[in-house]
């Protein structure tokens, strides 16, 4: 789009957002670059810190969807149906806003980027770049569910509601409604809100058929549980009654991009007592502005490259709150000899058969690798050994303090590669431990110990050894080394241009796509956490050997 477009486009944005009593006190929405949009920038020293403040009344929540006077019937009667939920009611919304021709949001809608760089939305091509990585198998499975639903609900639907409103030409395509799934899951914040406000009627006694406005189901993908604070800042408002969790755009707030050193956040004010605006959220600075203009970002939670590529479609170099998803196949699993004991032992430890290991239990483990992770009382993930022993001879391990892999996987793993000798050694401490006449189960506690006593870690470590290298092989397969990936990035340079794409300097002048870069990036850091607790796990069997354990 030309420039003079871009700023017209803007302006209608920034009028949109007055006519709405959104206040820009303290900032100013402008464009930043071709890889982040627009953003929000400081303007002057506002006294009190606060830079914005968007009146709730003008989110994109579901009761606002329900009270929207042409769709808002419809969408209430499939709403109490059980037809939609809550997020599926906003992509719905977003989906038919989108083609609707007199949308009273489209001043906003016109902002928001027309494509995304989420691997939804790859090229074949590109896709290639993430072979061997979790997020590949991920983004396969979400595009065929997303199709799915597209075909068998959300095509009627959308096409339902456009009539009734009085469009019977606009037609709805799948791109339209991965568009809306996209803006809803880079750009939704958790809001918590007063029950009274987001039930106004309960309080008379009525039933407001929206019972499910607080559901905490998640839309789940492989890898990751999306349902933590997208992008949520503060929650130190004081309680005022019940709250209630709503997910919803903020128009305005949902400009700040992503920061590891956040410049604000942003809190909600009940009563008007703060912003002096009743129900409405606000940016507030971190600290009192220098008198430079600087961009405001805020924290979107501290997520690893694997959740930001998928999310919001970009990644962060040497991100320190990166992490590795390991598990033990399944398939595997099942036609491992005596499967069924072995599944009946490790639900009864309350096992996981998958584990996130993030790059800050690096810094505790042999190595001790600097990951640039800021200090947090919950760092430490990882379990610690069983230290319970039934004979006294099985003694702590010299680097049980150095072992940064969870004991909720290593006990699966202990589990999975027991023999029969040792399953029967398991059977009759477990049968000794409750013989004295109590009608009681062995706790998880005293199965894991009772394991540990009779295996060690060494089986555990081997079968550890083992995922990693497979996963190092699966990563490397098609891609390369690490090696590799830090000189295709080294040779690249990042180039301003409309195409959103990076020049590779180089013999053959060659463009590299936005997207490949942020795959690399990614791909590379996986490869990089799998090296380094490849070494962790090798130490650590090797020292198990030599113990005995």
């Amino acid at each position: 789009m030309e420039p003079q477009q871009e700023q017209a486009k803007l302006e209608r944005f920034l009028q949109w957002l007055q006519v709405n009593r959104v206040e820009l006190r303290g900032c100013q929405i402008k464009y930043c670059d071709f890889s982040k949009g627009y953003g929000i920038f400081s303007t002057n020293d506002a006294s009190d810190g606060i830079l914005l403040v968007v009146p709730l009344d003008l989110a994109i929540t579901p009761m606002r969807v329900l009270q929207d006077p042409a769709l808002g019937p419809e969408c209430r009667v499939m709403f109490e149906e059980g037809e939609v939920d809550d997020r599926f009611l906003l992509v719905l919304f977003l989906t038919v806003e989108r083609l609707r021709k007199n949308s009273s949001w489209k001043p906003y809608l016109d902002m928001l980027p027309n494509t995304f760089s989420n691997p939804l939305w790859f090229t074949n091509d590109e896709l290639l770049e993430l072979k061997g990585t979790t997020l590949l198998r991920a983004t396969e499975l979400q595009k065929k569910k997303l199709q799915s639903l597209y075909e068998d609900k959300v095509k009627s639907l959308v096409k339902k509601l456009l009539i009734l409103d009085g469009d019977s030409e606009s037609e709805v395509s799948f791109e339209d409604f991965l568009w809306a799934n996209s803006v809803f899951w880079s750009r939704a914040l958790n809001i918590p809100l007063p029950h009274a406000y987001v039930f106004p009627q309960s309080q008379e006694g009525q039933d407001c058929g929206t019972s499910s406005l607080n559901d905490t189901s998640d839309e789940k993908i492989e890898f990751i549980n999306v349902k933590d604070e997208k992008r949520a800042a503060s929650t130190t408002l004081p309680i005022q009654g019940e709250t209630v969790w709503v997910e919803g755009l903020v128009p305005g707030i949902d400009f700040c991009n992503h920061g590891l050193k956040p410049a604000a956040t942003w809190e909600v004010d009940r009563t008007g007592s703060i912003a002096g605006v009743p129900y409405s959220m606000y940016l507030l600075a971190a600290e009192s502005n220098s008198g430079t203009e600087k961009e405001i970002s805020i924290s979107y939670g501290n997520k690893g490259n694997e959740e930001l590529l998928y999310l919001y479609g970009f990644v962060m170099d040497d991100n320190p709150d990166d992490y590795l998803m390991v598990h033990y196949p399944v398939e595997a699993f099942q036609s491992a000899p005596f499967f069924d004991t072995k599944a009946q032992l490790i639900e009864a430890q309350k096992g996981e058969m998958r584990c996130l290991l993030p790059k800050s239990l690096l810094a505790h483990g042999f190595f001790q690798v600097n990951t640039q992770q800021k200090e947090r009382d919950d760092k430490i993930t990882a379990g610690q050994v069983c230290n319970y022993s039934w004979s006294g001879q099985r003694k702590i391990p010299s680097y049980v303090n150095k072992l940064v892999f969870p004991d909720d996987f290593l006990t699966v793993l202990r589990t999975i590669a027991m023999t029969e000798d040792q399953l029967f050694q398991v059977s009759s401490l477990l049968q000794e431990l409750v013989a004295n006449g109590e009608e009681r189960q062995p706790s998880d506690t005293e199965v894991r110990a009772a394991i540990w006593e009779v295996c060690g870690d060494s089986g555990a470590l081997q079968l550890l050894v083992d995922l990693l290298n497979t996963k190092m092989m699966d990563l490397e397969e098609g891609t390369g080394s690490e090696d590799a990936d830090d000189e295709l990035l080294n040779n690249a340079q990042v180039k301003k241009m409309p195409e959103s794409c990076i020049r590779v300097q180089n013999d053959s002048l060659e463009l590299m796509s936005r997207n490949k870069r942020g795959s690399i990036v990614y791909r590379r850091g996986q490869k990089q956490l799998v090296r380094l607790f490849l070494m962790e796990a090798e130490s650590a069997l090797h020292l198990s050997l030599s113990e005995g354990n």
